[in-house]
């Protein structure tokens, strides 16, 4: 990304059925370019959010595995979300996401502004991947992933 974070985008098919994939935005820990050439970043209210003292950047991913070896219910569900580095946090996601679905998200969640929409550029998707949760992961707070367009 233009201001040094990094995507992940991993996905494995087993012929057209998805086995597994693994999706991650790695914020930018720290902006060198920044710290020699301030100037360019102040200018732009984007760079203004990303470098602000109070932000404190972390990664997420969201992974998707239906081998019958990991998945766990609940402790280890087929589609979830780890937030930062912490090995068993896995908050159960009702399905595995599309990369559309995943670039809308990292730019309506971490790169939206109070003057630009960027995610609202995107085309509209309607793909989706089917439902992976199961009863017992969805009595415990889980993300709902949309089944519509993308906007």
């Amino acid at each position: 990304m233009p201001d040094g974070a990094l995507i992940q985008m991993m996905y494995v098919f087993e012929g057209s059925v998805l086995e597994r994939h693994r999706l991650a935005f790695f914020p930018a820990p720290h902006l060198e370019e920044f710290q020699n050439n301030p100037e360019i970043y102040l200018e732009d209210e984007i760079y203004a959010d990303v470098i602000a003292r109070s932000i404190v950047p972390f990664p997420l991913r969201f992974d998707y595995d239906a081998r019958a070896d990991v998945y766990k219910e609940v402790e280890h569900p087929r589609s979830h979300l780890s937030l930062g580095q912490y090995e068993n946090c896995r908050i159960p996601v009702t399905s595995p996401l599309t990369p559309s679905r995943f670039i809308d998200f990292i730019l309506r969640n971490f790169y939206h502004t109070a003057f630009r929409r960027y995610a609202d550029q995107l085309p509209a998707f309607s793909d989706a991947f089917s439902e992976s949760i199961v009863r017992a992961e969805r009595n415990v707070v889980h993300v709902q992933i949309p089944v519509g367009a993308t906007r």
